[in-house]
């Protein structure tokens, strides 16, 4: 039987297990990438191993969230990832250098390898044809140490493209469109190659947009072929000598094969608060905007701002609307100013931010109360952007430019022609910004601030928990809900204690004090619970404030994998109606508690109501001894593998 191009690569990196659907399987990690949101913690844990180097092929420390410094804890941060990076053999991507997916892209990713990244947006790399995964801290901390990467092998789905992309429909449109197919959980547990000959029309970077966008279907990533395409882009950067040639085998088997017929696409918008809310575009010419957002790891690159450049050229932005454009590397901003780009979308009143991810993590620029904000980004969660009663669409680059000039959500095919957006023969590579470790790490003195705290230590599974359900919460809870981004949290991502008065604020103000008093607390949730970014605090805030164990219909992948991580839990419901039987303040009693990890199976008794809750606890060998020590670090520590 033929193999998928996924499989082909995990074949090739596959320490230990099958490939069997549904198995445990070990892969050995090429490249791991960290920001600095989620990278301060995961190179604590890498200290905490005792490993005096990394032992990945390339491991790369990216500062593009952190960047506001309105106080000394970023800048902090961003001194310790420098001086740890320098120590122990990781590259430095300097703050203002660009986001870490647009950067790796552009200057590091390879077809064939395998990377994994503490952000969930890791699978942008698929576009190149690497096997690219969003991964919690830990995970990357391991695979750093030389540790393999672990993940349930997953179902393969196809994506058959046809036709071609009209004037004014884009790779997002493309993205928007598969999300109305699937839904935020249609993803979940497969693995999504996307081929067929419309590909051959789509540049790498709209084939990163859309691989990038993959992690919103919950999918464990995306990848596309390496070909012609990949080539030409690999060429341009400087890189061809990278580029190896991946297909699939014409007889590959999948679980489920999508047609698209690309020329039937219209620009599409994601409505709030979800970006499976997807609408036409044109049947919302009635909504008035505020803001519009250009850029993020999803819609950033030199083609998408040239485009948005010619439609804003010679032309003013709306009075009442306030234009906002991050690129997304120094090249971006480079080549943008070469071309003459960069000065017309100045002269249309458009405010240029730093080449960070900036807005998309709600650092800066919250729209104004109620507004309505147009996004390129690749989220749109209740209260992400930073104002709670936003409503924040998502959008192509070209809509958004041609709603900033209206003042109205416009769709951009009723714009006058534009001449196409070529890629540059040859982008200008400058990695100066990009800081190479230190030849003898010995001596390199890794600088702490006061900010960085000592990392918290759970505790190993006892065989009986008897706990209160200190939060009860519906379908689709975020990581935004779990633990908010925003520029008033992210500085103290290195410092727990201080997150933990943060954590599941958006739902309920009062849940870090009840969970304190509690001591030891279950949390009770509903269907894809943990969806959106990898990042760990997640689970180990939930940890910190004595969480032991969350019971849901259903998780996200990576957030379930971090729980375990953490040394939380995961439990699902064997019947989903169960769900509606069990109130915020009952007491659960868990028995048999090693067993019934073997089993598979745990007996959830309902204390207060006396009922049988039937629960599943699906997990490998190596998660149930993960458990029992308390967490993926003390297992470790005790010799793990």
């Amino acid at each position: 039987m033929g193999k998928t191009i996924a499989q082909k690569i995990m074949e090739a990196h596959l320490v230990s297990g099958t490939l069997t659907p549904g198995s445990e399987a070990a892969l050995r990690i090429d490249q791991t990438l960290t920001q600095d949101a989620t990278g301060t913690l995961a190179y604590l844990e890498f200290e905490t191993m005792g490993i005096p180097r990394v032992k990945t092929e390339l491991s790369i420390a990216y500062v593009d969230h952190n960047t506001l410094q309105c106080g000394f804890e970023n800048a902090d941060d961003h001194r310790y990832l420098q001086s740890v990076a320098a120590k122990y053999g990781v590259y430095f991507s300097r703050p203002g250098n660009g986001i870490c997916h647009q950067v790796h892209l552009e200057r590091f990713g390879k077809p064939g390898k395998t990377l994994i990244g503490s952000d969930s947006h890791t699978p942008t790399g698929g576009g190149l044809g690497m096997l690219a995964f969003g991964a919690g801290g830990m995970d990357v901390a391991v695979a750093m140490g030389g540790g393999a990467y672990y993940i349930t092998v997953p179902k393969m789905y196809k994506v058959h493209l046809t036709g071609a992309l009209r004037p004014f429909v884009t790779a997002k449109d493309v993205s928007l469109a598969l999300l109305r197919i699937l839904s935020v959980k249609g993803g979940v547990g497969a693995i999504i190659e996307w081929g067929g000959p419309g590909i051959a029309g789509l540049t790498v970077p709209e084939r990163a947009t859309i691989t990038n966008m993959g992690t919103e279907l919950g999918a464990t990533t995306s990848i596309f072929p390496s070909d012609d395409v990949t080539r030409r882009f690999l060429r341009a950067q400087g890189r061809e000598a990278d580029f190896v040639p991946l297909e699939s085998d014409p007889d590959a088997r999948y679980d489920r094969v999508i047609e698209i017929d690309l020329s039937t696409l219209e620009p599409l918008a994601a409505c709030p608060h979800s970006p499976d809310n997807v609408a036409e575009v044109r049947t919302l010419s009635h909504v008035r905007v505020d803001q519009v957002c250009i850029g993020s790891c999803t819609n950033s690159s030199v083609q998408d701002l040239t485009k948005v450049a010619a439609i804003l050229k010679g032309k003013t932005v709306a009075p009442g609307v306030s234009l906002a454009i991050s690129p997304g590397s120094r090249q971006v901003l480079t080549e943008l100013s070469r071309s003459g780009a960069l000065a017309d979308l100045l002269a249309s009143g458009a405010r240029l931010l730093e080449c960070a991810c900036g807005p998309c993590i709600g650092m800066g620029l919250s729209p104004n109360s109620g507004g309505v904000s147009l996004r390129t980004f690749n989220r749109n969660f209740l209260g992400r952007s930073g104002t709670k009663d936003a409503q924040v669409y998502l959008v192509s680059p070209e809509t958004a430019a041609a709603s900033a000039l209206t003042g109205w959500i416009t769709d951009p095919t009723t714009l006058p022609p534009i001449c196409p957006a070529a890629l540059p023969e040859r982008f200008c590579t400058d990695d100066s910004a990009v800081l190479p470790p230190a030849e003898d790490g010995s001596q390199v003195t890794v600088l702490r601030g006061p900010n960085i705290r000592p990392f918290p230590q759970s505790r190993p599974f006892a065989d009986t928990l008897n706990a209160q359900v200190v939060l009860k919460v519906g379908d689709n809870i975020t990581t935004d809900h779990i633990m908010p981004a925003g520029a008033k949290i992210l500085p103290y991502r290195s410092n727990i204690p201080h997150m933990a008065q943060f954590c599941f604020q958006v739902c309920d103000p009062d849940f870090p004090q009840r969970a304190r008093d509690a001591e030891e607390g279950i949390l009770v949730g509903g269907a894809n619970y943990g969806q959106g970014s990898s990042r760990e605090h997640a689970a180990l805030v939930p940890m910190y404030l004595g969480i032991r164990c969350v019971l849901a219909v259903s998780f996200a992948r990576i957030h379930a994998a971090n729980l375990i991580n953490a040394g939380i839990l995961p439990l699902t419901f064997a019947d989903p109606a169960d769900y509606a039987k069990i109130a915020q303040g009952h007491t659960l009693r868990l028995t048999g508690i090693g067993d019934g990890m073997a089993a598979g199976k745990i007996p959830v008794l309902d204390v207060d109501t006396g009922e049988m809750i039937p629960a599943l606890c699906s997990l490998s060998q190596r998660q149930q001894r993960i458990l029992r020590s308390g967490g993926l670090l003390n297992y470790t520590r005790e010799g793990g593998q």
